[in-house]
């Protein structure tokens, strides 16, 4: 965990966190594909799969949504997923 809890976190701080725990969480997927039965690797997974939903909710309610999923979280009354910059236009 690097600083999901802190309300003073950058939008670049965030995102390097969400990529950060995005790699470890794809990186430990593909272990547990040949390791199922390893019950460390595996509360690390639920760990880091915590943490980076934590950071992609935060990121959606300070930012926007990055994911698809976290889209309704930013906006009680409306669609925002669209209205966002898109990675062309600076977003991301």
């Amino acid at each position: 965990m690097r600083r999901t809890e802190s309300e003073n976190c950058s939008r670049e701080q965030l995102l390097n966190t969400i990529n950060e725990v995005s790699f470890a969480v794809d990186d430990i997927k593909l272990y547990l594909d040949t390791h199922p039965e390893d019950e460390e690797a595996l509360a690390f997974y639920r760990d880091k799969v915590m943490v980076r939903n934590e950071a992609l909710r935060k990121y959606a309610r300070l930012y926007g949504p990055l994911t698809i999923d976290t889209a309704n979280e930013s906006s009680d009354c409306r669609w925002e997923w669209v209205l966002q910059p898109w990675p062309w236009e600076g977003g991301c």
